[in-house]
Order: C-alpha cells, then sequence, then structure tokens
C-alpha cells in the first residue's frame, strides 16, 4: 500500500521560534521527495509533523485526502529510518525487523517470514538471528530499513539516513536505498543536508529556507532553473554574475541590469586570448588550479573582485595557468545560462554579500 501526502499551510512555532512558516507540500504516491536546507530550515520539523512526533498551530496534514494531525504517531501507519538507526542490541536482527509485527500482535509464523523476507529485500539474507553489534554500519541501515518497511506502511521518513556512514559507503547506499523504495513502490520522504544524496536518490527536491519552501522541481530542473541565489548555492557551485543586454558585467555601477546569470562550473571553458570573447565570458586573474582526479579545478578572481570556478578535462595543458595568471572562460552554449530576472531582489542581495 502507498498513499498521497498532502501538507497544507502548515505552521509550528517552538518556543518563540516560528519554525515552520505556512508549508505547503504535495507528494504524490509512491513518489521520493527529499527535504534540503541548511541546519535550522525546519526540514526535520516538517519530517516530525508528518510522522505526528510534532504537532502544528494549524494547517492541515493528509494521507489520501484524510486528515490525520490530530492522529497519534501509532495510527498513522507511517514508516522512520533514524540517522542513528535506534536497532534493540539485545534483540536479533530478525527480531528487531519484526518489532513492528510483535507490537501488531501478529502471529510468530508470520513475523519470522515477513523477516526473512525483508532481509532478503535489502540483501541480507540468511542473518536473521545475528546480533546487530555483528554489522558494519551499511548493513545496520539497511536493518533498519526493513524494520521500518516489514508493516507495509503507507509513507516511509528517512531522517537523515546516510548521516553516519563513510563517503564510500553513503554513495553505495544511496543507490541500494533507491533500489529499494523503487521496488517497493513506498511513498517516501527523506531529510538530508547532502546536495548529492538529494540529488541522486529523488524523484523531487524541495529546498527549505528559514521555514518556508522556496523551491520543489526535480533534481536537473533545480540545478538548471533555480529561482533565485539562494538555490543555485545551495544547490551544486555556481558562479552567479550580473548581467545586462545579454552580456556578463563585472563592474556593474550604474548599468541597468537584466538579472543574474547562473553559471556552472561544468559548463564553462577556456577561452584564447586572440580569440573574440563569447556574450557569457568574464577575465580574471588565476588564483588557484587544483588536481581532483577525473577534473581541474581552476579559480579565477575578477577585476571587480568576484570569484569565478571553473572545472576543465584533465587532457588539457594547464602549464600557463599559474597563479596570477591571466584567463578568460565562457559559456559557449547559451541553453546552459540561466538568467535569475533582477526583480528578483534575494538573488541580488546574495550576489552582493
Amino acid at each position: 500500500m502507498t498513499i498521497a501526502l498532502s501538507i497544507s499551510d502548515v505552521h509550528v512555532t517552538l518556543g518563540q521560534n516560528h519554525v515552520l512558516k505556512g508549508v505547503s507540500l504535495d507528494v504524490r504516491p509512491g513518489e521520493f521527495v527529499t527535504l534540503l536546507g541548511a541546519s535550522g530550515s525546519g526540514k526535520s520539523t516538517l519530517l516530525n509533523v508528518i510522522a505526528g512526533l510534532q504537532a502544528v498551530d494549524s494547517g492541515h496534514v493528509m494521507f489520501d485526502a484524510v486528515n490525520v494531525e490530530r492522529r497519534p504517531p501509532q495510527k498513522r501507519n507511517v514508516g522512520v529510518v533514524f540517522q542513528s538507526y535506534a536497532l534493540f542490541p539485545h534483540m536479533s536482527i530478525g527480531e528487531n525487523v519484526s518489532f513492528p509485527l510483535l507490537a501488531a500482535r501478529r502471529p510468530d509464523k508470520e513475523r519470522r517470514a515477513v523477516a526473512d523476507e525483508m532481509l532478503a529485500l535489502v540483501q541480507l539474507p540468511g542473518m536473521a538471528d545475528r546480533s546487530p553489534a555483528s554489522l558494519s554500519g551499511g548493513q545496520r541501515q539497511r536493518v533498519a530499513l526493513a524494520r521500518a518497511i516489514a508493516a507495509n506502511p503507507g509513507i516511509l521518513l528517512l531522517d537523515e539516513p546516510m548521516a553516519a556512514l563513510d563517503k564510500q559507503l553513503r554513495e553505495h547506499m544511496q543507490v541500494e536505498v533507491t533500489r529499494i523504495q523503487r521496488k517497493v513502490g513506498i511513498t517516501t520522504v527523506s531529510v538530508t543536508h547532502d546536495q548529492t544524496e538529494a540529488l541522486t536518490m529523488s524523484d523531487r527536491v524541495a529546498i527549505m529556507c528559514d521555514g518556508q519552501l522556496v523551491q520543489v522541481a526535480s533534481p536537473e530542473d533545480l540545478y538548471r532553473h533555480p529561482v533565485n541565489a539562494y538555490v543555485a548555492g545551495f544547490l551544486g557551485e555556481a558562479n552567479l554574475l550580473p548581467t545586462s543586454g545579454g552580456r556578463i558585467l563585472d563592474d556593474e555601477a550604474g548599468a541597468r541590469l537584466d538579472g543574474t546569470a547562473v553559471l556552472r562550473p561544468e559548463d564553462l571553458e577556456l577561452v584564447s586570448a586572440t580569440e573574440a570573447a563569447p556574450a557569457w565570458s568574464v577575465e580574471g586573474t588565476v588564483r588557484l588550479l587544483s588536481f581532483q582526479g577525473t577534473r581541474f579545478r581552476l579559480e579565477l578572481q575578477t577585476d571587480g573582485g568576484r570569484k569565478v570556478v571553473c572545472s576543465l578535462p584533465t587532457s588539457l595543458d594547464v602549464s600557463t595557468l599559474g597563479v596570477g595568471a591571466r584567463a578568460r572562460v565562457a559559456c559557449r552554449n547559451p541553453e546552459r545560462v540561466h538568467v535569475i530576472p533582477a526583480a528578483d531582489e534575494p538573488a541580488r542581495e546574495a550576489i552582493a554579500a
């Protein structure tokens, strides 16, 4: 079973802090949505509201069009995977996985069968009798996931599920959790501050800032078409440069701006000094050139004091790009340039900062 989730104009105040300020979000059945934002943005509070662990001041939470904001957590049919995994150390892995069925007073035989089925799903077959202490971090995460879906919940909630894992294991588990979610087809809401995790796992990403949803869209649309400078800068590295007349400005004194150009480092390339400068180009002094395995990272400082980052292929001869050298980079494909309108004041403020 999987259900539609609808959050409508939800407000939450904790102490003197207005944590959620009229949040509205619809999640389709079977969809994977990630709440992404900095610490204090309200994403964990929103997850707790869905789980029933946090009451709302006003607004509605609906499962399949039924109001549940006054329904206690144990009656919401929601599975939760916490950052700490919260496995019971005195229980075997199988007992941990089947615990929701024990709480529901399901027969022993059924609990064992479900535990075996769930462990097979998370690729831990034959481990029901082992202790949680004998597992690696990635294995404990799989057990926590198996337990969360054992009772066939309508919604799965993931609270920073990868935070405790090292980089290599985290990347592997991002793929695994997505595979399991797709196979089960369960409506899923995840919370993270990891941009790569959000982009990798989600059907849509909801960017949160100061208790509000700033933009909700597919990972590619968010990356390519951010609504303001906050989203552009938060979701991956971005060069935010003022524009006028379809060209980049370095010194904007007295200029009438069209908006802010969002240029991703991988969309910029070096331009020869003898070549006429393309429209979407900028010149500066090399501050740093670093080798990053598959790419070089080039950092320039323009004459106007702006930082511009460019990602270059390792096949390129970079011998002339020493610190202090002059270089020009450009985006030759106009379709890769996204301009945030000048009317977007938050974008202008972010650039000035």
